[in-house]
């Protein structure tokens, strides 16, 4: 049996704005749009005073995610 270390790519997104807070139901949406595209959430931050979270997502890396990022990018 082979001895495969499975990589993953990571996303970390900032929900919630200092006004007005996560809202519950843009949130479900958010983790749901996520969990069809297959990024499972592993961890949120609560950032203090800003009535915000980071919520953090992993997934298995593909080789399509590997090529994506070894393209040069169109932005400088």
């Amino acid at each position: 049996m082979a001895d495969e270390t499975k990589q993953w790519e990571y996303r970390v997104q900032t929900v919630g704005t200092f006004w007005t807070g996560v809202k519950a139901d843009e949130l479900e949406n958010l983790l749901n749009e996520w969990g069809e595209q297959g990024w499972e959430v592993v961890s949120t931050h609560i950032l203090e005073n800003a009535n915000k979270i980071n919520v953090i997502a992993k997934r298995p890396l593909t080789r399509e995610a590997i090529r994506r990022r070894s393209m040069p990018s169109t932005f400088n």
